[in-house]
């Protein structure tokens, strides 16, 4: 069961998600909400469950803004002191998101954990996207998250009860976990779409991308680009993920699709310039359980997306990610399904 005192924490994000759905909604010109669930586990395709171990993200994409209303005072006022973003004239969309990711040691079975791996440590959180579309050819997103790490982001919980359920060992060292702490982090990002071969009954193309993030939570750079081959690509810019990770965003224009319908395969990568991992580095003003974290840190992803109608969508991938700290030996393996659902 989840713990009382997490349970709050927990409430006010659902309850922040059901009425940022119903007003923005409400205002926006068109009628249908697409809602994601996107689960993002080491075990789903692969029998492992070590480091970043689980992360469950719920979004909601609303439609497109209408011209000419308050909801579009966001995008100008950035607009008003960052000249190239945001600019007049584009689609406009905004997504909110519950998230949690929770990350464990290799060796799960030993109290103490080994001080040479990574610390237990669970986030819990909820975020705010503005997207903006221009020209059909690029994609803007500012993304601003703030939640919870430590004991109130119920990692403890939620690993240990569905371990339980499925006949699995717990996991022993969650006592040892990072502390509590508030936290947040903005982040910024453009994608583009170069079109290579065919059309958009049936083409290749690039998605190359750009962006930074900072925050007490993950502070870094990224740059990284994905190839697709298939139908409906004028859709979206990829399929979306948890932070931090190529593509990641909620994106999507029904108008796209190839008469209704789209697919695609892809493969990507992605590079980062890591300032700051609190799930590494530990709490930012007390002391506690810490890695040495590696500055430079690189995924690669390949995965298929399928558009069956305007409604729904699936998405399947798998992620090899380098090593993020001194002394982990290998990469991990990140495994990701998800569903969307236009309601």
């Amino acid at each position: 069961m989840v713990g009382h005192k997490g349970v709050p924490c927990l409430r006010w994000l659902i309850a922040a998600l059901v009425v940022t759905t119903a007003t923005v909604g409400g205002a926006a010109a068109q009628q249908q909400n697409r809602f994601t669930v996107l689960e993002e586990n080491d075990s789903l395709f692969f029998n492992s469950d070590k480091h970043y171990t689980q992360g469950l993200r719920l979004s909601n994409l609303f439609p497109p803004v209408a011209p000419g209303t308050g909801w579009n005072a966001p995008f100008d006022f950035v607009d008003s002191f960052v000249p190239w973003a945001f600019p007049q004239g584009g689609r406009r969309e905004y997504s909110f998101l519950l998230g949690q990711s929770i990350f464990t040691p290799k060796n799960t079975q030993i109290k103490p954990p080994d001080p040479r791996d990574r610390p237990y440590a669970g986030w819990l959180y909820g975020g705010l996207s503005l997207l903006q579309e221009s020209g059909g050819r690029s994609l803007e997103n500012l993304e601003i998250d703030f939640g919870v790490v430590g004991p109130p982001a119920l990692g403890r919980q939620v690993q240990n009860d569905f371990h339980q359920f499925i006949g699995e060992s717990a996991s022993e060292g969650w006592s040892s976990q990072i502390q509590t702490e508030l936290g947040g982090m903005v982040s910024y990002e453009r994608l583009w779409r170069i079109p290579l071969l065919g059309n958009n009954g049936f083409g290749v193309d690039i998605v190359p991308q750009a962006g930074v993030t900072a925050g007490n939570i993950f502070t870094y750079a990224d740059v990284g680009g994905m190839v697709r081959i298939g139908r409906g690509l004028d859709a979206d810019y990829g399929p979306a993920r948890v932070r931090p990770a190529l593509s990641g965003t909620d994106y999507f224009n029904a108008d796209g699709l190839d008469e209704g319908t789209g697919f695609y395969f892809f493969a990507g990568t992605q590079g980062r310039a890591v300032g700051h991992n609190i799930f590494l580095e530990g709490n930012t003003f007390r002391t506690g359980r810490s890695v040495p974290k590696k500055t430079l840190v690189g995924d690669v992803q390949a995965g298929f997306s399928w558009m069956w109608n305007r409604n729904w969508r699936a998405d399947i991938s798998v992620v090899l990610r380098s090593p993020e700290f001194q002394g982990q030996h290998g990469p991990d393996d990140i495994c990701t399904a998800a569903l969307t659902f236009s309601w």
